[in-house]
């Protein structure tokens, strides 16, 4: 039996995962529930409520030491609050208390969901070693997490890195955040689709309409599929080639169900790359799949609840010696 586990929920408009992991990263017990993302607030609780009391029926959950929680954003760690666009039920919601009172007062740490996968990806994937990391989610949102001088860097607010809300179309198409051409707005998996479908592409036989299904007609030659991933790639490279500008970073890691396209979308990436990294520092930037694949969420709020109980003095193990 570990002599440390934490609990570990990674929170999305579709799913609620779950998970016990071990200080050295390896998840011992699963649940999960899809989320009632129209629902109210209190149905959406629920189903959090139901992942937690699956785990804590576990025999190991009295290891546990700790809850880490990594929410789609925007989230505010300093009130122990979420506000995740795509869950509207949640505004201001107090999820860091509810969490604590379901858990018989474990102690909370709330990381953006973005955070959560560049402490996975720093941990034990594609930025194990690197002192400075951009690590980002592309799939129904683009999200991001920051590593810079060898320790996660969530922020105040538990959102630094966020760069799909980066501006890189002055006068694009307005984003639900608020703003105007967001990273999100034109590089996520719904928006490639979108585009692809304003400019004429239609799906096949089987009716998909997905990104998956565009990526694939990408790979098949269609004109309009491979110029819907070209923005999207165009779009990634210039809020990377910001950050980089800003933040000096040597990697950046890009996972996420769109990143599956593979080099559909890595090729045209790297070849932006170079129109927006520019400056002599940024130029030697690396651009690499992340490794964690959908665990990456649950390992990574798992990371940050381990930081956290160890008051930030020592990396979790398995990134000690690494």
């Amino acid at each position: 039996m570990p002599t440390e586990s934490v609990a570990a929920l990674d929170i999305g408009g579709t799913k609620i995962a779950g998970a016990l992991v071990d200080s050295t990263g390896r998840i011992l017990v699963r649940a999960q529930r899809p989320t009632p993302a129209r629902e109210n607030g209190e149905t959406v609780m629920g189903a959090v409520e139901s992942v937690l009391a699956e785990l804590s029926a576990s025999p190991l959950w009295s290891s546990a030491t700790a809850v880490g929680v990594g929410s789609a954003g925007p989230v505010d760690a300093s009130a122990g609050t979420v506000s995740p666009v795509n869950v509207p039920g949640w505004r201001g919601f107090p999820l860091v208390q509810r969490v604590r009172a379901a858990t018989g007062g474990l102690p909370v740490t709330l990381v953006g969901d973005g955070v959560a996968i560049a402490a996975a990806e720093h941990w034990q994937g594609a930025a194990r070693g690197y002192d400075d990391a951009l690590c980002m989610v592309v799939s129904t949102g683009v999200g991001g997490g920051l590593v810079l001088g060898g320790r996660l860097h969530p922020g105040p607010s538990g959102n630094a890195g966020h760069i799909g809300h980066i501006s890189v179309e002055l006068a694009g198409d307005p984003c639900p955040c608020g703003s105007r051409g967001c990273v999100e707005r034109i590089a996520s998996g719904p928006n490639i689709a979108r585009r692809a479908l304003d400019n004429g592409w239609r799906p096949g036989p089987d009716g998909d309409a997905s990104a998956a299904a565009v990526a694939a007609a990408a790979r098949a030659g269609h004109p309009v599929a491979i110029a819907s991933f070209d923005r999207a790639a165009r779009a990634l490279a210039a809020g990377i080639a910001a950050t980089a500008a800003l933040a000096d970073i040597r990697i950046a890691v890009i996972g996420g169900g769109v990143a599956n396209a593979g080099e559909v979308l890595f090729a045209p990436l790297r070849r932006a790359l170079r129109d927006y990294a520019t400056l002599s520092y940024v130029r030697d930037l690396e651009i690499v799949p992340a490794r964690m694949g959908t665990d990456a969420g649950l390992v990574g709020a798992a990371a940050a609840a381990l930081l956290e109980s160890r008051d930030g003095t020592e990396e979790p193990a398995a990134v000690v010696g690494g």
